[in-house]
């Protein structure tokens, strides 16, 4: 290491890679402060630079008068083309899936509405407000709009399940689209509520359109994903005379 500034990266490196490897197990209370001053002999205040960073990015939980543990693993969810629900995906690593209805109502469409689905102004759009969980622990924010015209009277069962399922099934609406957009931003007030997070946590933002085979749009989203909980997998397919 040639520059002091880098030995908290260094630190935060060598203790995510004994996380990942199994050195250190879930649930397990990793060397306090001092012990990890004294194994990697520099400052409290660089081991504890090292330690805020890798709490403040999910991989462990401090706990006041207790110590620092090793946090459970993240949530994968893939980006990259999957028929695979949001609860088979959750459920195959092991942990226990959960979508919260929060609001299902009809209101008149806005601008950003109108924009996003190509609807006439004013037109009843279904806005459908969900919380999923992995382990009884909020993951994702996500409020939904879909036309009236689309799939009139969504029901919370339906809403509770598998949305683009309950469209195929009860409104013969087959998505065979979606295009997504994705930004990093900082939780607020009423999206941290949600997530059960303190206020100013990193999250990923993702905006969805699907469309239908006819290419309707038929649902616009905007959900928020917990950085600390969340990571995202995409798989990319190259033709074999694919110039890359």
């Amino acid at each position: 290491m040639e520059k002091k500034q880098s030995l908290h990266a260094h630190i935060k490196s060598e203790l995510l890679a004994r996380i990942k490897n199994g050195t250190y197990q879930k649930g397990e209370k990793i060397p306090t402060e001092l012990e990890l001053c004294k194994n990697f002999d520099v400052s409290r205040t660089t081991v504890r630079a090292a330690l805020n960073q890798l709490t403040l990015e999910g991989y462990l939980e401090r706990t006041q008068g207790r110590g620092t543990f090793v946090a459970d693993k993240k949530v994968h969810q893939t980006l990259s083309q999957t028929v695979k629900r949001y609860v088979d995906q959750v459920e195959v690593q092991g942990k226990t899936a959960e979508i919260i209805l929060i609001d299902l109502s009809v209101i008149p469409a806005s601008e950003t509405i109108q924009l996003a689905l190509g609807v006439p102004p004013n037109d009843p759009i279904q806005k459908i407000e969900r919380v999923r969980k992995a382990n009884h622990s909020p993951t994702q924010y996500e409020i939904s709009y879909i036309p009236w015209s689309t799939a009139p009277g969504i029901t919370k069962e339906q809403a509770e399940t598998s949305l683009y399922n309950a469209l195929k099934q009860d409104f013969h609406v087959a998505i065979a689209k979606t295009t997504e957009h994705i930004e990093l931003t900082l939780s607020d007030e009423s999206t941290s509520y949600y997530l059960d997070s303190e206020i100013g946590l990193p999250c990923f933002y993702i905006e969805t359109v699907a469309e239908d085979q006819e290419g309707n749009k038929v649902e616009y989203s905007q959900s928020y994903f917990r950085g600390d909980k969340t990571n995202f997998v995409i798989e990319r397919l190259y033709p074999e005379d694919a110039e890359v």
